[in-house]
C-alpha cells in the first residue's frame, strides 16, 4: 500500500505554481499530444470539417461535449486523489478512462501518453517515489499521469484545470492547422474562442460527481473507428 501525507490545494498560486502550468499546458511538453487529431482528421476526410468555422465549432463542441464531461471531469476528482494518495480512488477513475475509450486508437492515446508523461515525471524528480510507483502500477493513462503532474504545481483546482484544457486546445488547433490546412492568423483565432469557452468546460468539469461523468460521444468514436483504417492521414493511428 502506498502512503503518502495529505497536500492541501494553495488558495492563490504561487509564481513557481503558475511556472508549472504554464509548462504542462505548453505543446512542447514531450508526451505525443502533437501526433493524435482524436478524430479530426476523420471528420474532415468525412468532409464535416472544411474551413475554419467548421473547424473551430468542431473541436468546440469536443471539448463540451467529450473533455468537460469525461477527461476533465476525471482530473478534477484524480487532483485531489493524487495529493492525498488515495489509491482506491485514483484506481477507479483511471478503470473509468479504459473503460470508456470505444477504440483501439483512443485506447492507445491514453495508454501510451500515459506512460509517457510518466516517464516525464521521473526525469525531473518532482513526484515522490510512492507516486511514481502508484502511478505506474494503474497502469496510467494520460488523464491520471496528468493529474498527478498538476497536483504537483498545488495550484488552485480551477487553475490546474484550465491549464490541463488549454494543452489539449493547442494540440487540436495544431492538428487542425495541418489536416484541414489553415493558416496561423486563423489557428489564432480559433484558439481565442477555446480560450473563451475553457473557464465554462473547467465549471462543467467541476461539478460532475462519478453519476454524472460520461464519455458519450458514437459520432467520435465512429470517426475514430474509421480514422484507424483510413487510407491516407497524418495522425497517428
Amino acid at each position: 500500500m502506498c502512503t503518502a501525507p495529505a497536500a492541501v490545494m494553495s488558495t492563490e498560486a504561487a509564481p513557481s505554481a503558475l511556472l508549472q502550468l504554464i509548462w504542462l499546458a505548453s505543446p512542447a511538453l514531450p508526451i505525443g499530444g502533437f501526433s493524435y487529431s482524436e478524430g479530426l482528421e476523420a471528420a474532415i476526410d468525412q468532409g464535416l470539417v472544411h474551413h475554419e468555422a467548421s473547424a473551430t465549432d468542431w473541436v468546440v463542441d469536443q471539448l463540451h461535449l467529450t473533455q468537460s464531461r469525461g477527461d476533465m471531469a476525471v482530473m478534477a476528482q484524480a487532483i485531489p486523489a493524487w495529493q492525498v494518495m488515495d489509491i482506491a480512488r485514483l484506481q477507479a477513475l483511471n478503470d473509468w478512462v479504459m473503460s470508456t475509450r470505444e477504440t483501439a486508437e483512443m485506447r492507445l492515446q491514453a495508454e501510451q501518453m500515459g506512460r509517457s508523461l510518466l516517464d516525464w515525471l521521473r526525469n525531473l524528480q518532482q513526484a515522490s517515489d510512492a507516486q511514481l510507483q502508484c502511478c505506474a502500477q494503474l497502469p496510467p493513462t494520460y488523464p491520471l499521469a496528468m493529474a498527478l503532474a498538476l497536483s504537483l504545481a498545488n495550484a488552485p483546482l480551477d487553475q490546474a484545470l484550465q491549464a490541463g484544457a488549454f494543452g489539449w486546445a493547442e494540440n487540436m488547433t495544431q492538428a487542425a492547422l495541418k489536416a484541414v490546412p489553415l493558416g496561423q492568423s486563423a489557428g489564432q483565432r480559433m484558439l481565442a474562442r477555446l480560450a473563451r469557452e475553457i473557464p465554462q468546460a473547467v465549471q462543467t468539469a467541476l461539478h460532475l460527481n462519478d453519476e454524472d461523468r460520461q464519455a458519450f460521444s458514437p459520432m467520435l468514436a465512429i470517426l475514430s473507428a474509421r480514422h484507424e483504417t483510413q487510407y491516407s492521414r497524418i495522425f497517428r493511428s
